[in-house]
């Protein structure tokens, strides 16, 4: 995600902030190691632990990033990307994953859409966002 921060920050004239929902360490009061990446402009301190393979455990970090999004759009990942992807499903909001080949996040349901272009994108996320 550091490189989609950096990539957003960079952006002229933009709309919008790089939010970063941030895990805690063993100290609820501390982010864990390595949050929030140096990008992120407003950072949402959490006391949750969770992430990766455990994201879709109640005390995860994910749960606020999917009930927060209208749209999702998930991009080549690892555990964690995937636990997105299903609550994203559980939840109801509309995603899709933006990815050269389907096997780029594990076990990636056959529900979700793969988009090629950032023009595909873009239609998918004006689409639901106008239906919002």
């Amino acid at each position: 995600m550091t490189v989609v921060s950096r990539a957003f920050q960079a952006v002229p004239n933009r709309a919008g902030l790089v939010v970063g929902i941030i895990p805690c360490g063993e100290d609820p009061a501390v982010p864990k190691s390595g949050y929030p990446n140096p990008y992120v402009e407003l950072a949402i301190m959490t006391h949750l632990p969770l992430s990766g393979a455990s994201g879709t455990d109640a005390l995860s970090r994910n749960h606020i990033n999917v009930l927060s999004s209208d749209v999702l759009i998930a991009l080549p990942g690892g555990a964690g990307t995937a636990s997105e992807v299903a609550l994203a499903l559980r939840y109801r909001r509309p995603i899709a994953a933006y990815l050269d080949d389907r096997s780029d996040i594990p076990e990636l349901p056959a529900s979700v859409p793969v988009l090629a272009t950032l023009i595909e994108v873009e239609e998918f996320v004006r689409c639901h966002l106008s239906a919002a």
